[in-house]
């Protein structure tokens, strides 16, 4: 039997999908798990693969082409099978059917009554004949000013002409209803910007408005709070170096600053369980692993991969990982099960120069970390002394619903206490 292939929901947030390219063409064979096309999501481009077996018959939707998910987008028929084709009614049906409605109409001896009349609208003592209002041109330009209406206002003017002083009576002893004594003015509509020539439109793709739709919700209905603390960075700056003179002669891969922070929120999280729960409407769900999302920086946009069960992993799994993670990332091949179901998220742009900021919290998640850059600065020392430093601040965006500011403040304290002492990471 024919089979229509739709647009499948490749991710949790997925509402739409572009057709990237057809692996598969018009009069090839397809077996089960075959890859049929590329599909970009608001995530990653993925491979859709494909449930039955069979011949590719017609493809409806182009490459490049954006569909809604559950539109079609190709025929697939079984062996020995041809297209179908759509039945056209024969001469004499359609004969028939044009003459259905005039012999019904004929035959029907049911009499349609005519519509109504329109009422008509009263004449009012002050109307003219041609039914303009007896009013003076000023008297006019004043109710337009003042939003009367003419047409209720007996005038006391010659013949019931309609004055000045008429109007602003009306208006003074006017009573006013609570919704125009409790009405707040209306703003001030804001001329667009022009657009010139040399500017360029640049259209939203899927993970853009994914970003735009998720962020707005996130701001908007989550209570937002904010924690910040500044770091000694200097343990953590010399572990480093040791760790990676060590790595470097052994032919092994370096470690970066990132790769201790994601190891620091990790094992945090599992020290402070609180943190790592999320709002459920009538209930808090806290988590059991730490599934440790790290936002990485595409050319459109941003994706959080996830670390699985960071908390139980060292120091060289993370590393390894989220470095393979974030590659796939910027070349769009992550799977849904790589991005999706993180628990809380790290954000660092340290490295492009930023010395502190407050991410907005990443739903359904209550707790997003912000990481700065290291900076030099001098620093007074346990013995009251000024010695040069570095320093790193951490700033906290939480949930208000999940995450009270103790909460918070104890997981800020956890995470400050093994940056400062980075070896306990390493147990």
């Amino acid at each position: 039997m024919s089979i229509t292939i739709e647009m499948p929901k490749l991710s949790d947030t997925m509402t739409e999908g572009t057709l990237v390219r057809w692996v598969k063409k018009v009069g090839d064979n397809v077996a089960v798990g075959d890859v049929l096309a590329e599909v970009e999501t608001d995530k990653a481009t993925m491979e859709m693969e494909a449930f039955d077996e069979g011949t590719l018959s017609e493809v409806y939707v182009g490459e490049g082409q954006t569909v809604q998910v559950g539109q079609k987008l190709a025929l697939l028929l079984g062996a020995g099978e041809s297209k179908p084709v759509e039945s056209k009614p024969s001469a004499s049906k359609q004969s028939d059917a044009q003459k259905k409605p005039d012999t019904e109409k004929k035959s029907s001896p049911i009499k349609q009554s005519e519509p109504a009349p329109a009422p008509q609208p009263l004449k009012l003592a002050n109307a003219e004949s041609e039914g303009r209002v007896k009013a003076s041109p000023l008297a006019r330009k004043v109710a337009a000013e003042l939003g009367v209406h003419l047409e209720t206002l007996p005038g006391s003017g010659p013949g019931g002409r309609i004055v000045r002083d008429d109007v602003i009576s009306a208006h003074q002893n006017r009573p006013q209803t609570v919704a125009e004594t409790q009405k707040p003015a209306a703003p001030a509509a804001i001329p667009p910007v022009p657009v010139s020539q040399q500017d360029i439109q640049i259209a939203l793709g899927g993970m853009r408005r994914t970003i735009a739709a998720r962020l707005l919700e996130a701001k908007t209905t989550i209570p937002h709070f904010y924690l910040q603390a500044e770091v000694d960075a200097e343990p953590l700056v010399q572990l480093r170096q040791q760790l990676n003179s060590a790595n470097e002669a052994a032919g092994l891969p370096k470690f970066t600053v990132n790769d201790f922070i994601l190891k620091a929120t990790a094992v945090a999280a599992a020290h402070v369980p609180k943190a790592n729960a999320s709002f459920s409407g009538d209930a808090i769900v806290q988590y059991a692993s730490v599934h440790l999302a790290c936002a990485v920086a595409i050319d459109d946009g941003l994706v959080t991969p996830v670390i699985r069960d960071a908390q139980s992993k060292s120091l060289s799994q993370i590393s390894a990982e989220i470095k393979d993670l974030a590659a796939k990332a910027r070349s769009k091949k992550l799977k849904p099960e790589q991005y999706q179901g993180g628990t809380l998220t790290v954000s660092n742009l340290g490295s492009y120069g930023v010395d502190q900021f407050f991410a907005i919290i990443n739903p359904p998640q209550s707790l997003i970390v912000s990481v700065g850059a290291i900076l030099k600065k001098p620093v007074v020392n346990a013995a009251g002394a000024i010695v040069p430093g570095q320093r790193i601040i951490f700033a906290l965006s939480c949930d208000h619903r999940v995450v009270d500011g103790a909460i918070g403040a104890q997981f800020l304290a956890e995470l400050k206490r093994l940056i400062e002492t980075p070896a306990l990471m390493l147990v």
